[in-house]
């Protein structure tokens, strides 16, 4: 019986969530180069800064930075180049309509390693929060910290 791989996570944009209400999610593929995959292998990645864009009918990640592969040649590409994402095309039209309506936008969450071992980008389409809605959430993640932290001791 083969033994089935695991998803192995590569880099989170952490502040994704914090920036975003995430209504949706979705996993794409990514168009890459040699270099890149290998450069990714060593768990080399930075996406907090990075977004989506449709354009064209295409869905394209910006601002990612993979740097070059440290064996690399002449054949490492530029580290912040923007990379196309692999998407059905009911799922970019869906998108791009929903990207069309005010403080819509398009994140990315994580970047893994899948169970076939090609890199893919979870996406994120969510909704930009407002100061008093970070405040909120934080006050609500300490009350249930508070929560967990009383009954733990109850039960003991």
């Amino acid at each position: 019986m083969p033994k089935k791989r695991e998803r192995r996570s590569i880099a989170k944009n952490r502040s994704a969530r914090h920036e975003y209400a995430i209504e949706e999610t979705f996993e794409a593929g990514l168009v890459l180069k040699g270099t890149e995959v290998r450069s990714l292998r060593e768990r080399a990645c930075q996406i907090t800064d990075s977004f989506c864009l449709i354009r064209n009918g295409e869905c394209w990640l910006h601002g990612v930075h993979i740097p070059p592969f440290s064996h690399g040649t002449i054949f490492n590409v530029d580290s912040d180049r923007k990379r196309k994402l692999l998407l059905h095309r009911k799922q970019i039209d869906y998108l791009d309509g929903k990207l069309r309506t005010k403080g819509m936008a398009l994140v990315p969450l994580e970047l893994v390693f899948d169970d076939h071992n090609r890199v893919k980008v979870v996406i994120g389409l969510g909704r930009g929060k407002k100061l008093y809605d970070k405040r909120a959430d934080m006050a609500k993640r300490d009350t249930d910290r508070e929560i967990a932290r009383a009954l733990k001791e109850r039960n003991r």
